[in-house]
């Protein structure tokens, strides 16, 4: 689903896409997908799991396993992340000095968010959020986002385990790319809805 609605839920598995707006290369143009990362370190701080993920140059893909330790909807929890990210990736921009993508990217603010004070529009304004209900559900996300940079219309690698922003590398060999990912079998014995393993 595309949200623009507020998710009631607070815990459980989620494939989440983010992209950037119209499709801009903006990952890749500001050599962002550390900012990435750090929102990654921000939900574990939080003791929410990450699961899999990948960053293409225009929009990142990713399983969160989210629990419930703050009581905070995923909308929340995910605007959040994408302002943490594309505060980032707006610095980044003005000191490699891309005026005119910035320029670009002023014009996509529509006037509601400039009258709240806001320059730069980085991500299309909803989000993808489709709950997985079974572990079906998870092996098949998580085949789909490890696949993404092979695919024809990208050709970013051979190989899922070729691609470094990406959790591929951990589920093929068991070796961790840029990124520590929690593997998903390991969820078995956490209870997401109290946010601390069970007894």
């Amino acid at each position: 689903m595309s949200v623009r609605r507020a998710i009631s839920e607070t815990d459980g598995i989620y494939f989440i896409t983010i992209t950037n707006c119209q499709w801009l290369r903006l990952f890749e143009r500001s050599n962002g997908y550390d900012a990435v990362y750090r929102w990654f370190d921000t939900l574990k701080k939080s003791g929410h799991y990450i699961l899999g993920y990948v960053i293409m140059p225009n929009h990142l893909h990713c399983l969160i396993a989210f629990s419930n330790t703050q009581g905070k909807s995923i909308n929340t929890i995910v605007g959040n992340g994408k302002r943490f990210m594309a505060y980032d990736i707006v610095a980044r921009l003005m000191q490699k000095g891309e005026v005119e993508l910035l320029g670009e990217l002023t014009q996509k603010v529509n006037q509601t968010e400039k009258k709240r004070g806001k320059l730069h529009e980085v991500f299309e304004p909803s989000f993808d959020c489709k709950p997985c209900y079974s572990w079906q559900i998870v092996i098949q996300k998580l085949n789909y986002i490890h696949e993404n940079p092979c695919r024809s219309n990208w050709g970013l690698a051979e190989s899922p385990a070729d691609y470094k922003h990406s959790s591929a590398q951990y589920y093929f060999t068991g070796s961790h790319s840029i990124y520590e990912v929690t593997n998903y079998m390991e969820l078995e014995d956490i209870d997401l809805t109290r946010g601390h393993e069970s007894k």
